[in-house]
């Protein structure tokens, strides 16, 4: 593992660049590249790093860790995983907060049942397993089914745009379940995260700006995202709409290198 300066010794200190996981730092549900990696590191020793990402911490530590072989907090300077819900800093654990303590368990458990009631009733081609994810900061829907293969996904994924079943999905959920003050947020090829509103990916800038006011601390002034569902009801859309980042959007991995040594000049 190469060496980094201290956060206040990089060489452009208040800027950061924050990126989405998948399809932005890796193919959809698919690993790091050796050149991304290597990109990263190298943009690390400029300015500070992070991700953040919908899905939880070991699947984060599969995608990005374990292609270098080393923990994933050891890669980034701030890892946030669940949109910051679950948050880590130089490798050190940051306040985390539930879904299940902000809903309760009786309204938790009417909308886990007609959540899987109206899944159990679609006809879709096919449907594997793990419908619905329980995860620290939101649960993860997927009509399909999160056990799908790689093909399955993909086959899926143009199923779904054809016949939207996950915008028709959402807009039962909203209507039904709208006055709980919950956020339904289409991302990946599969699912959609339902979270209560304001814990989007913006939630993970509250931890930079509570990190600024520590003796120490570092006031990002400029913050940049990079991710590819920044389109609106995309999961990537508030954080990159947000008056306090710079936002990019980008198509793919190999995009997201291409924009990286454009505007950092790597």
């Amino acid at each position: 593992m190469p060496s980094y300066p201290p956060l206040e010794d990089r060489e452009v200190k208040n800027t950061i660049a924050l990126f989405d996981v998948d399809k932005t730092l890796t193919p959809a549900r698919g690993n790091a590249s050796p050149e991304m990696l290597d990109l990263l590191a190298r943009l690390r020793q400029k300015i500070a790093v992070g991700y953040v990402g919908g899905s939880n911490f070991p699947k984060q530590q599969e995608q990005l860790g374990d292609p270098a072989g080393v923990d994933v907090r050891e890669l980034f300077d701030f890892c946030f995983p669940e949109n910051g819900l679950t948050a880590y800093k130089l490798g050190e654990p940051l306040p985390s907060t539930s879904f299940i303590q902000w809903i309760g368990e009786d309204k938790y458990k009417e909308l886990a049942r007609f959540i899987l009631h109206y899944i159990a009733d679609l006809d879709i081609p096919i449907k594997r397993g793990t419908f619905l994810e329980f995860r620290n900061g939101m649960i993860n829907v997927s009509p399909i089914g999160r056990n799908a293969s790689v093909q399955e996904r993909d086959d899926y994924e143009k199923y779904d745009k054809e016949h939207k079943i996950r915008e028709t999905f959402v807009n039962v959920l909203k209507e039904k379940f709208g006055h709980l003050g919950l956020t339904f947020s289409i991302g990946g090829q599969i699912s959609f995260d339902v979270f209560p509103t304001g814990w989007d990916k913006t939630f993970c800038l509250g931890h930079l700006e509570a990190e600024a006011k520590k003796p120490g601390g570092i006031a990002y002034t400029t913050v940049h995202f990079f991710g590819d569902k920044t389109f609106p009801g995309g999961n990537d859309y508030e954080i990159y709409e947000d008056p306090r980042t710079i936002g990019h959007s980008v198509t793919d991995p190999d995009d997201t290198i291409k924009q990286i040594k454009e505007i950092f000049g790597l």
